[in-house]
C-alpha cells in the first residue's frame, strides 16, 4: 500500500487534470478530488466512515452539496460549526485551503 499525504495546493490543482486521483492523497483530499471531478458518490465513500474533523468537514460539505441540509447540519454540528452562508464553490475553496493548512 502507498503512503498517505496531504498535497500542496498546486499538487491538488495539477492532479485534477488526470483521470485518476493520486494514490497518496489522504481521505479528505481524495474526497474533494472526487467531488471536483463530479464523482459525489465516490467522494462520500471516502469520508463516510471516518470520524476525524477534516473528514467530518468534507462530509458536511458533501451533504450540503447534495441538498440534504438536515444531514449536512448534523455533520457541521459535530465539529462545532453551522452551514456556511456562501456558495458551494466558495465553501469548496475555503475547505480545501483549510485542509491544506492543517
Amino acid at each position: 500500500m502507498g503512503y498517505v499525504m496531504k498535497p500542496t495546493a498546486q499538487q491538488f490543482r495539477d492532479s485534477l487534470a488526470a483521470d485518476r486521483p493520486p494514490a497518496h492523497f489522504d481521505a479528505p483530499h481524495l474526497a474533494l478530488w472526487r467531488d471536483a471531478k463530479g464523482e459525489w458518490e465516490q467522494a462520500h465513500t471516502c469520508v463516510d466512515a471516518l470520524n476525524d474533523e477534516p473528514a467530518i468537514r468534507v462530509h458536511a460539505y458533501l451533504h450540503r452539496k447534495e441538498g440534504d441540509f438536515a444531514n449536512a447540519a448534523h455533520w457541521y454540528r459535530r465539529v462545532g460549526r453551522t452551514a456556511p452562508d456562501q456558495s458551494l464553490t466558495a465553501e469548496f475553496e475555503s475547505l480545501l485551503n483549510e485542509l491544506l493548512e492543517t
